[in-house]
């Protein structure tokens, strides 16, 4: 099993789980992060990490968001790996706890 970046992530886009992730599973679009499923070694490391709580083992996805699933493998292959923490969005803290996300994902 992998874990899985769910809606939270979008417009908050905080780097503190790609710190301390061992195998750089951790791939960054433009407002969201996703997590490489051939690639996480489900350490558990990221998902205490994340001010958002929106990392969480793929077993434990909510039924609402088991489309992240799909979607954070799809991303993955398509945006570039993140290995360091940046600065989050000016207003991550605001989107923060924001519910129904998706529509704002930008890819």
């Amino acid at each position: 099993m992998a874990f899985v970046v769910l809606d939270n992530c979008i417009k908050c886009k905080y780097t503190d789980c790609v710190a301390v992730c061992p195998v750089d599973a951790f791939f960054e679009g433009p407002n969201f992060l996703a997590i490489s499923p051939t690639i996480c070694i489900d350490c558990a490391l990221c998902e205490s990490e994340c001010p958002a709580n929106a990392i969480v083992q793929q077993e434990k996805v909510p039924a609402t968001q088991h489309g992240f699933i799909q979607l954070n493998a799809e991303l993955a292959e398509l945006w570039p790996n993140i290995r360091e923490v940046k600065t989050p969005p000016a207003d991550a803290d605001s989107w923060n706890g924001v519910p129904e996300k998706l529509r704002y994902l930008e890819t």
